[in-house]
């Protein structure tokens, strides 16, 4: 009798944990299970469906690229996986973000191409509304185009507070109309289970027929966080070689996008505030690319914001990760970060103007 009983306090303590082990287990098998492998290239479908392609016959271009932060990491928030606390924005919060990006667009409507990261289709993080629609709906004069690079049914972290179902990907809004737009898978991933809950990192690459028959290809990219520099390697030897081949086509080739590193030759510490942030300390090599390429980023202005805290002016780090790349046959005009003190996302803008060299 008093076995049963020591068998019954057991099972009573150890309850909680059985069920835990359960459901983690329960997890893993649906994440593993549901997984998604995308193909190394994927054609997306250009929106509007019906588009006339004519070649292009202006040689200056105007480009922004923004990581949005899917209207969930605005001026107030902090981000548990950074060291906050944070798991998701309140709602009224990332309705805020969505508007104010979307005033930002509508300002900046004749910006002939437009490149956002992390837009949100369908996630539990920003109450499951279509950004990427609602954003092209401010942005009507552009054909968009979207690559999901987080398509997870359900994201388990935090455990008591889990993120939940997250699709989303990088958005490209063109006032030219593209022939094609289509995804490339970067290599590499992290190793099981992380895999499954994690990104596929791609590049979003879009063609527009020149008057001379070459292409201006343009890429749309968001390349790794939260790894050694392993995963960015192999992402930026794999970027480097579809560059090369544009190129030696005698295409034009602009990369814009989320670097999650620091542009060849700006100290990452530059604007104070050192801290231990891996992803801030590691730079793109001065000579990756062969000489007449072209970086194009704004060293006076912050890109990018550490999460640790809501964001204080003069104290939360900051630096530049968000950047542009260009072909030696594409000039370099202008290129400058808008300063809005992190307002709708832990990123800020970066302009270019740029011209073909016909």
């Amino acid at each position: 009798m008093k076995r049963k009983k020591i068998v019954r306090m057991l099972l009573l303590i150890l309850s909680p944990f059985i069920l835990f082990g359960l459901y983690v287990l329960a997890v893993l098998i649906y994440g593993t299970i549901n997984d998604w492998k995308p193909q190394e290239k994927i054609t997306e479908e250009l929106r509007p469906a019906i588009i006339k392609q004519a070649p292009a016959d202006q040689d200056t271009f105007s480009f922004i690229t923004w990581n949005v932060g899917y209207a969930g990491l605005g001026a107030e928030a902090d981000f548990f996986y950074d060291g906050g606390s944070m798991v998701r924005s309140p709602k009224d919060m990332v309705e805020k973000n969505v508007t104010g990006i979307e005033s930002f667009l509508r300002v900046n409507e004749k910006t002939d191409f437009i490149l956002l990261q992390e837009a949100d289709l369908h996630s539990k993080r920003s109450y499951f509304i279509n950004e990427y629609e609602s954003w092209g709906k401010a942005l009507s004069a552009h054909t968009a185009s979207i690559a999901l690079n987080f398509n997870v049914p359900f994201v388990p972290v935090k455990y008591f507070n889990p993120i939940g179902r997250v699709k989303s990907g990088v958005a490209s809004y063109l006032r030219q109309a593209p022939y094609e737009a289509i995804r490339h898978q970067y290599p590499g991933s992290f190793s099981w289970p992380s895999r499954v809950f994690n990104l596929d990192r791609c590049f979003l690459a879009s063609r527009i027929k020149q008057k001379e028959g070459k292409d201006l290809v343009i890429i749309n990219t968001h390349n790794s966080a939260y790894d050694d520099g392993t995963m960015k390697k192999q992402e930026m030897d794999y970027l480097k070689k579809f560059l090369l081949a544009e190129y030696e086509k005698g295409n034009y080739v602009v990369v814009g996008g989320d670097w999650n590193q620091c542009p060849p030759g700006f100290q990452w510490n530059k604007f104070g505030h050192p801290n231990d942030d891996s992803d801030a300390k590691i730079s793109v090599d001065k000579n990756f690319m062969p000489v007449g390429w072209t970086w194009a980023y704004d060293d006076s202005i912050p890109s990018n914001r550490n999460l640790r805290t809501a964001f204080e002016k003069g104290k939360t780090f900051t630096t530049v990760i968000d950047y542009f790349l260009l072909s030696p046959n594409v000039e370099l005009l202008q290129v400058h970060g808008q300063n809005m003190d992190f307002a709708y996302s832990d990123h800020q803008p970066v302009f270019l103007k740029c011209r073909l060299k016909r």
